[in-house]
């Protein structure tokens, strides 16, 4: 008790917990309702809120269809520009235009590179555009590109008003903009999909608008951030020089925090990308859609080919993002002319794709320089699939009766009120009263819902995933801070891993583990052990040198270092990466709805099929309160175990 700060004089409190935990286990044995939660206490909020929404969409269908009109518009220039061109009528007929030359872009990518991060990402940029060129997904990436290029400034504008006025109001914030952000990244992105299709239908505007729904919370919290962080003294100067409040917000304030928000819209651009692919299932195209084809086929080969290209892509704008930060905190970016450059940019471009119109290999790239992994890939899979069957067989089903079974039935099994009563007294005895009714409140939604059983489902999976990702993650970092050299390797792989969106996880473990529970494991652990790795790296990177001289001297053996000096040093920091892996996978479990799991993912994509909105919007908000209650009891107990360690230093 005393890790987690728990001292003398609460003893009453733990005494009105432990008869309140006696109170729960004698209402277990004796009423009957407290073993199945009964289906009258239901509320049908699913039905409701189908019901509401049909007939909102009958009173704003003017409104809707005037907003598609007008994302329609940037959104269909994009497209053309970028991937399919267009065509003109004129008086003496059709003219079609082509889109820009991929020789161009090419050039202007690598340019851009050279100018901002010099010859290596240069040479990097080069690199995936070639893998984009030969491989044969520059046109599906370039109409992924135009989803991005239209999303991120939509997105980036909202959160920084957003940020603003979260800045300007701290009491909003606290109440309301925090709340409700925090909803947003914990809801999962499937969630999205269902309302956006029925008030826009399927299509590309549909698919833009959960996107930048989706995005926008990372730059809505970095700009609050980086405003909160500026010196006092930039205000004040403002004031000084007679700026009005509008003016010393745009004019210094916002050019004051640029180098951070430049990182914030690097986050939206990648959460932009991670979005265009999952909204790929209602219209969006690209990547997207023929990464979700070939998982719908079980075509192994097609998949990784489009899954890398997405990688790719993903690794090209992150890498660029970085740079254009880097850039601006350095002042580099402010040198030249940036009108010069701009019309530089536009007239290579224009001469580029003039000339595709005469020389069709500028425009299009020739097909016969493309080359495919395809049947080799699905050949591989096919060769382990006949020779390693046995073995892969016994480690399913070794992970099914020793993890993943017992987790299920015990979490499936258990009187509702037990395990509610025990989430709910671990909620006051970490944080108090607030915390105690957050829990009374998510619990009940789950219950009232009647998604219980679901949530349980859900809970096992992204239980059984956070216990198989710390096992892997936390021997490898150990190793990498250990040998430094494999901790470089490690950093590389872990941030491969992360740029990876979550679809193409499930490609190749379906074709080696089929379809079920075992198959949706592996991808989450794969999705999930990034933070794991990366948390307790920088744990033990940030534990006091002067400590660990401190054990040296006392002649501490390298086990007992570990074990009593760096360890509980380094535990709230793996403590906190433990957190983000259960919200990693529980972000995660619901994209492994594809591949048969019973959880609330599949209610939501059953919700998105049908176009049933209560139930999506029902399924995910529940979801993202689970997210919600399980990060704030690890934040209050990872507090806790800091100040705790601060007493006893």
């Amino acid at each position: 008790m005393t890790a987690l700060g728990f001292s003398p004089d609460r003893r009453q409190r733990l005494s009105l917990v432990a008869l309140a935990g006696a109170a729960i286990a004698v209402a277990v044995m004796l009423l009957p309702w407290a073993d199945r939660f009964p289906r009258q206490w239901q509320l049908p909020l699913a039905k409701i809120v189908t019901a509401w929404n049909k007939v909102l969409v009958g009173e704003i269908g003017w409104i809707t269809r005037l907003l598609a009109g007008l994302i329609e518009v940037p959104m269909s220039i994009a497209i053309a520009l970028l991937s399919q061109g267009a065509e003109l009528r004129l008086a003496g007929g059709v003219v079609s235009l082509p889109p820009l030359s991929w020789l161009g872009l090419v050039g202007v990518t690598i340019w851009l590179a050279w100018r901002t991060g010099g010859r290596t990402l240069a040479v990097v940029q080069a690199l995936c555009c070639a893998y984009l060129l030969v491989f044969g997904q520059w046109s599906a990436a370039m109409l992924t590109l135009a989803s991005v290029v239209i999303s991120v400034p939509f997105a980036v504008g909202v959160g920084i008003l957003l940020g603003i006025a979260a800045y300007r109001l701290p009491g909003v914030n606290r109440w309301l903009v925090t709340p409700v952000l925090d909803l947003m990244q914990t809801v999962p992105a499937f969630a999205y999909l269902v309302p956006m299709l029925i008030l826009f239908g399927f299509g590309p505007v549909a698919a833009m608008l959960a996107t930048v729904i989706f995005a926008l919370p990372p730059m809505a919290r970095v700009a609050t951030l980086a405003l909160s962080k500026l010196s006092p003294e930039i205000g004040e100067l403002a004031t000084i020089i007679g700026c009005t409040r509008a003016q010393a917000m745009w004019r210094v304030l916002v050019p004051s925090a640029m180098p951070v928000l430049l990182v914030g819209f690097n986050q939206t651009v990648m959460m932009t990308l991670n979005m265009v692919i999952i909204a790929s299932m209602i219209g969006a195209g690209g990547l997207g859609f023929d990464v979700l084809l070939a998982l719908r086929q079980l075509d192994i080969g097609r998949g990784f080919e489009a899954g890398s290209a997405i990688v790719v892509l993903a690794i090209m704008l992150d890498r660029q993002g970085r740079a254009l930060a880097s850039g601006w905190s350095s002042g580099k970016e402010r040198t030249g002319s940036a009108w010069r450059i701009a019309l530089g940019i536009v007239a290579w471009l224009a001469l580029t794709t003039a000339l595709s119109l005469w020389i069709a290999p500028i425009g299009r790239f020739p097909a016969a320089l493309t080359v495919t992994t395809g049947s080799l890939l699905n050949d591989l899979v096919t060769w382990i699939n006949v020779n390693f069957f046995d073995a892969i067989e016994a480690v399913r089903v070794a992970i099914l009766l020793h993890l993943m079974n017992p987790i299920r039935i015990f979490l499936t099994t258990a009187p509702w009120l037990a395990i509610a009563g025990v989430v709910s007294l671990v909620a006051a005895l970490l944080g108090g009263w607030r915390l105690f009714l957050l829990s009374v409140f998510v619990l009940a939604f789950c219950l009232v819902t009647g998604l219980w059983e679901k949530t349980m489902i859900t809970l096992y999976l992204c239980l059984s995933a956070t216990i198989v990702s710390v096992i892997v993650g936390l021997p490898l970092a150990f190793a990498g801070v250990c040998w430094p050299k494999f901790g470089r390797a490690l950093n590389v792989w872990v941030e491969l891993l992360q740029t990876m969106p979550s679809f193409v996880y499930l490609i190749p473990v379906v074709m080696l583990f089929r379809v079920g529970d075992v198959a949706a494991l592996i991808a989450v652990v794969a999705f999930a052990v990034t933070p794991v790795i990366r948390y307790t790296m920088a744990a033990f990177e940030t534990v006091p040198a002067q400590l660990i001289e401190a054990g040296q001297a006392m002649g501490c053996s390298p086990a007992q270092m570990l074990r009593h000096v760096r360890l509980p040093m380094a535990l709230p920091t793996i403590l906190l990466g433990i957190n983000q892996c259960i919200l990693f996978s529980l972000a995660m479990v619901v994209i492994t709805a594809l591949v048969g799991t019973r959880d609330l993912g599949q209610e939501v994509y059953i919700a998105l099929t049908k176009a049933d909105v209560g139930r999506g919007l029902i399924a995910g908000i529940c979801l993202g309160l689970v997210g919600i209650l399980i990060d704030r009891m690890f934040k209050v107990a990872v507090d806790r175990l800091g100040r705790s360690q601060t007493t006893a230093g």
